[in-house]
């Protein structure tokens, strides 16, 4: 069986950056609790190690404020500025690994809000990273994700935007999007935030699917661009499976195929990837 196993597959560096950040706290805490504010990334597998290392992950804003001590982490999705505002008042330590990517989309926000152009931010709006970037706009900021959500917006004339994108947006479906706008006829600004690592994994991935009989994409379920990767691979090769470790993977999925395929998201390991590459050519 021929195994191909991308490139861009795995950590990438705004991740790799983050879950380093929270093991260096580990090693040199000094006794106070270290938490982050939601799980460092979208991986059950690093999280569940940092945990059992004493590693505390906060959902809420109330647990937030109900803190008296300790070192908060940022993830590397980011947050929106009222978070660090509340940190600050409470006086506790805060160690920032928001992925430089993530953080610049931040800034380009509260810059063009300041120039007073209305943000539209594209992506998903329950993600947090999306969750974090809108909280640097103001009230007039808003987020679309499909078609339907743009041809319902009606703005004056006037209106200025400033288009951003969620770093691990499709970008095929970003420029569908924006095209949306751009016929509109607004004053339109469009800053292309898709994390260029994003699209190379997203390219890879779609050329590998079109190559093999069947299709391994491995990740976190709740992580937004594992779940994209899959989308593509999905529509390139029909034999394509989501799978967080090995033991997800049916045995009949790829036991009688010539080809298999591998990618990975953002926040899958390299020894999840190397186990699942090493299983599929030994055991089939």
């Amino acid at each position: 069986m021929k195994v191909i196993v991308a490139k861009t597959a795995g950590f990438c560096f705004g991740v790799e950056r983050a879950v380093e950040q929270v093991y260096e706290q580990i090693e040199k805490n000094d006794g106070r609790p270290i938490y982050t504010y939601g799980p460092i990334i979208h991986n059950e597998e690093v999280v569940r190690d940092l945990e059992e290392k004493g590693v505390r992950v906060i959902e809420t804003e109330e647990e937030l404020k109900a803190l008296k001590d300790g070192v908060v982490i940022i993830r590397s999705h980011g947050v929106g500025k009222h978070i660090y505002d509340l940190l600050q008042q409470q006086g506790i330590q805060i160690v920032d690994a928001t992925c430089p990517f993530v953080k610049k989309i931040h800034r380009i926000v509260k810059e063009e809000n300041g120039k007073g152009r209305r943000v539209i931010i594209v992506g998903n709006e329950s993600h947090p990273e999306v969750q974090g970037i809108k909280g640097w706009g103001n009230q007039d900021t808003i987020v679309v994700e499909n078609e339907e959500q743009i041809e319902k917006l009606s703005f004056e004339a006037k209106e200025k935007l400033s288009i951003v994108s969620q770093t691990t947006f499709n970008y095929k479906k970003f420029q569908d999007l924006v095209e949306k706008f751009l016929k509109k006829g607004y004053d339109s600004s469009v800053l292309n935030t898709i994390c260029n690592a994003t699209q190379e994994r997203q390219s890879e991935a779609r050329r590998i699917a079109s190559e093999v009989d069947a299709m391994i994409v491995i990740g976190g379920k709740s992580s937004s661009n594992t779940q994209k990767l899959y989308e593509i691979c999905r529509r390139e090769c029909e034999n394509t499976y989501y799978i967080q470790t090995f033991d997800d993977l049916e045995p009949e999925s790829v036991s009688s195929v010539r080809s298999v395929g591998i990618t990975a998201g953002a926040s899958t390991p390299k020894n999840i990837i190397k186990e699942v590459h090493t299983s599929v050519r030994v055991k089939f």
